[in-house]
């Protein structure tokens, strides 16, 4: 979600800190790789959120520059049209980001993913649909 290595690492021990912090708190009302899974989404969202308000920018400008900096990035191995679905998935609204990434680069199924984010499969397919469609767009006139 956040597109870069070293930041990856940063969300990914503050998830682990979280997880560690709270697994008393946890109460098995849902699996507990789903529990995880949405910790790690929420460190993500704020990590993404606090980058861009140290920056004075909006989230997706800021989406925008990790995306220009992707080229770069050493630890980048796609190629010019793996950058070009970044792009596009950059254009998208939050939430859509969020969806169509687990969806699309996670595999996760409807189901695991209404557990995780609270949201019915219903909600989660038409907002998979809808960024699919934009993605395609984008990708048909860029």
């Amino acid at each position: 979600m956040v597109l870069n290595h070293d930041d990856a690492d940063d969300v990914l021990q503050n998830t682990f800190i979280k997880i560690f912090a709270n697994l008393k708190n946890f109460k098995g009302d849902s699996k507990l790789y789903s529990w995880m899974y949405r910790i790690a989404t929420n460190e993500a969202i704020t990590f993404m959120q606090q980058r861009a308000k140290k920056q004075g920018i909006s989230n997706e400008e800021a989406q925008q520059k990790a995306i220009n900096k992707l080229e770069s990035d050493v630890y980048f191995d796609g190629d010019e049209i793996q950058l070009k679905l970044q792009k596009a998935i950059a254009t998208l609204p939050d939430k859509q980001q969020l969806v169509f990434k687990m969806k699309y680069f996670e595999e996760l199924k409807y189901e695991e993913m209404s557990e995780i984010l609270n949201t019915s499969v219903g909600a989660l397919k038409s907002s998979y649909h809808i960024a699919v469609k934009k993605i395609e767009d984008f990708l048909h006139t860029n």
